[in-house]
């Protein structure tokens, strides 16, 4: 009975395996854009398309082609990290015109829906901890720790004036994809000693790291969390270059991490891609 029961087991996860989409899902790529900053635009497996932090129609370093919206094709999902506007950017610009929700911090999105920046139904909450499979049981969301701050400066349409709300904790996020790889989105961070709780719980495969320093990681820093906290398999490097502060640079990062690691870096242009 005992050996039945294990054929059945087996039986049961390769017919879910092949409604999943079988030996072709698990042989597809998941593909990384960087638009620049902290902005990628993730395709999964599947197809599903998820963008992070899309600060794109003020960002210097985003490709002109994809200052219009619409370049970014089918959006499924959006992640920000945080309420700052290099990270909020166009997200809500984005939701209205897709309708599609928004996944932030709560506090932020408790914000945009009491401003009125978005509707509630495309400001759902969440918190860390949290996991969530919006685009099905394929591909896994969870809200992860960062340090940094969070503060929503939002203009008041009648009196022209800025104001500042509640923008809950910074976060990063675990993305896991179709196939099982596992993206690291570490949002705005300074070093902090659970990234290598997040690493053993988590295993992230990719981590898209923030390098610039000032209010980031810097090289030196990331270059730390790589070698020592994360060690994952492969890095991005990001947030970097966008203003004069952002001096960090891929060289620097790819130094400091000496040849003691096994992490490959790709050290990519806004506008470019990886394929996982």
């Amino acid at each position: 009975m005992l050996q039945f029961r294990s054929i059945a087991a087996v039986a049961a996860l390769w017919f879910a395996f092949v409604l999943a989409g079988g030996p072709a899902l698990a042989e597809s790529k998941t593909e990384v854009l960087w638009l620049g900053q902290s902005a990628f635009r993730i395709t999964t497996p599947g197809g599903k398309v998820i963008i992070i932090d899309p600060f794109l129609t003020k960002n210097p370093k985003t490709p002109a082609e994809y200052k219009k919206l619409d370049a970014l094709g089918k959006v499924d999902l959006i992640l920000v990290t945080h309420a700052h506007g290099d990270h909020l950017g166009d997200a809500p610009a984005l939701a209205k015109k897709l309708k599609v929700p928004i996944w932030a911090p709560p506090g932020l999105a408790s914000s945009l829906a009491a401003l009125r920046i978005v509707p509630a139904k495309l400001a759902p909450r969440m918190n860390k901890g949290g996991v969530i499979t919006p685009l099905g049981p394929g591909i896994k969301i969870t809200m992860v720790r960062a340090e940094h701050s969070s503060e929503l400066v939002w203009t008041n349409p009648m009196t022209k004036r800025k104001q500042v709300y509640v923008g809950g904790e910074p976060v990063g996020f675990i993305i896991e994809v179709e196939n099982g790889f596992r993206i690291y989105h570490m949002g705005d961070t300074t070093l902090f000693a659970d990234m290598a709780f997040i690493a053993e719980y988590y295993k992230p495969d990719l981590v898209l790291i923030p390098i610039g320093g000032h209010f980031v990681m810097s090289p030196e820093d990331a270059a730390y969390a790589t070698n020592t906290l994360l060690k994952p398999i492969h890095a991005i490097p990001m947030h970097y270059g966008t203003i004069p502060v952002l001096k960090g640079t891929p060289q620097e990062y790819i130094a400091a991490l000496g040849n003691t690691g096994s992490t490959t870096v790709y050290p990519i242009q806004p506008g470019e891609k990886v394929d996982f």
